[in-house]
């Protein structure tokens, strides 16, 4: 039996940082994880996804804009294996990066699933069915989540699936309906459409990317519907029906309206994720599911922790890194008050992107609050003419009064780069006038920011 300062269940965003934090703080360290170092995000998730993305719009560009930048190209083709390899490839290069920090590190990595297990010990079971024990004066329990499913319609790897084997699918569907218009929903069914095959997406709320600004979810759906994808927004399904290389869904509004059969080759469930809990999880207290934490990420259970998306939503992977990073330095560093997430960016990786931080103007409205909004379109901007993606906008709220940062939404290229800089602002609590006083390279994307911050306050010179 070995025994160690920290145990980490869970080898992704959250295991992995939490894990790798922990050894710089001079701690004896072990991460145990039952699949593929980098959890979810590096391998079935955030990462292999942004390389299918990208093969999908350099594939779009070519085909849609080539004339645009005096290119003939004849006889464009792609092949479907070689772009899905492409994926893995990058997926895989980086889990060999993360096996060599826990070296670096000297961490020990151990394969198998972790379990708690009594008088602060942890239990791991390898692929043959051996298990042994190891303590640990610490657990941090970062299991992650998993795709849910309907409970109509179970995955099966093929007809019906979950965003893991949307990403690996060895041939491409002629038609695909996509359940679930959140960011994951979004992402495969631009990627799918950009290659060509038929998409539905389906919604129950009343708009794509609910939890974004509404412009800017409406504009998005705009976009995307100009590029071909079709969406059945505030309509629900209702039941369906799978067989062999094929499934009929039947949906209908949600107020009741005439419903409709909806058929393809492939159905992608993209409704939400549920919780992977370690073994003998019962004995922590949960809240639907998810590991229930006090203001120092420590569950039920004393000595016992848990980070990232395994104790609820935001489902992000930074997130998870941040809260696993907050919760090691609490248990290690004496005096240490470890903060919980407040502001965070939220982004989906379409194109053109979107992505957002702090408060929308809706919950600005509800709220009451007294605010001022400025907008500044791609349309107008040097760079983003230049480079012929001219899409979108940035919109920023502030503060009437005293000029603080209440959020940012932008829907564009390079959006998600962009929100970094409103992130970094709003922390050191910057004001308008901090934005306007900091002079941006001109041509960039970037000057958008500056440009709609003079525009909420009637500075703006470009429109």
């Amino acid at each position: 039996m070995a025994s160690y300062d920290l145990i980490v269940i869970g080898g992704g965003p959250a295991g992995y940082v939490g894990a790798i934090r922990a050894a710089q703080l001079g701690k004896k360290v072990a991460c145990v994880e039952n699949d593929r170092a980098g959890g979810t995000c590096l391998n079935w998730g955030c990462i292999p996804t942004k390389a299918l993305l990208k093969n999908a719009e350099l594939y779009q560009t070519l085909e849609k804009k080539a004339d645009d930048f005096g290119l003939i190209i004849k006889g464009l083709s792609y092949d479907w294996e070689k772009v899905i390899s492409r994926s893995r490839g990058v997926a895989g290069g980086l889990e060999k990066g993360i096996e060599f920090l826990f070296r670096k590190n000297k961490i020990d990595y151990i394969r198998g699933t972790g379990s708690l297990a009594a008088n602060n010990k942890v239990e791991v079971t390898d692929a043959e069915g051996k298990t042994e024990a190891h303590s640990a004066k610490n657990v941090l329990i970062a299991t992650g989540c998993v795709s849910r499913e309907l409970p109509f319609m179970k995955f099966d790897g093929k007809t019906v699936i979950g965003s893991k084997e949307a990403m690996q699918l060895k041939t491409q569907p002629k038609e695909i309906v996509i359940i679930g218009a959140g960011a994951i929903g979004i992402e495969f069914a631009y990627f799918f459409n950009a290659y060509g095959t038929k998409v539905t997406v389906v919604e129950m709320l009343d708009r794509i990317l609910p939890v974004e600004d509404e412009e800017v979810s409406a504009t998005l759906e705009k976009l995307l519907k100009k590029q071909g994808i079709n969406f059945l927004t505030s309509t629900k399904t209702l039941d369906a029906k799978v067989s062999k290389g094929s499934v009929e869904l039947s949906v209908e509004p949600v107020d009741g309206g005439d419903g409709q059969t909806l058929k393809a080759d492939v159905c992608l469930v993209a409704v939400g994720v549920q919780p992977v809990l370690p073994g003998n999880a019962e004995q922590l207290k949960l809240e639907r599911g998810y590991i229930e934490t006090d203001e120092r990420y420590q569950t039920s259970i004393p000595n016992v922790y848990a980070a990232g998306d395994i104790i609820g939503p935001p489902w992000l992977a930074h997130v998870a890194s941040y809260e696993a990073i907050q919760a090691v330095n609490g248990m290690f560093e004496d005096g240490y008050l470890p903060k919980k997430v407040d502001l965070f960016p939220g982004c989906t990786y379409c194109h053109p992107e979107v992505a957002s931080i702090g408060k929308t103007e809706q919950l600005c409205k509800e709220e009451g609050l007294d605010y001022t909004v400025g907008k500044f379109p791609f349309a107008a901007s040097g760079r983003a003419l230049a480079v012929a993606d001219s899409e979108g906008f940035v919109k920023v709220i502030y503060d009437k009064k005293y000029g603080e940062i209440l959020g940012a939404h932008i829907i564009g290229s390079g959006a998600t780069e962009l929100i970094a800089e409103m992130g970094l602002a709003m922390n050191l609590e910057a004001t308008n006038e901090d934005i306007e006083a900091t002079i941006h390279a001109h041509p960039t994307l970037a000057e958008a920011i500056h440009e709609a911050t003079e525009d909420a306050f009637s500075h703006a010179i470009h429109i």
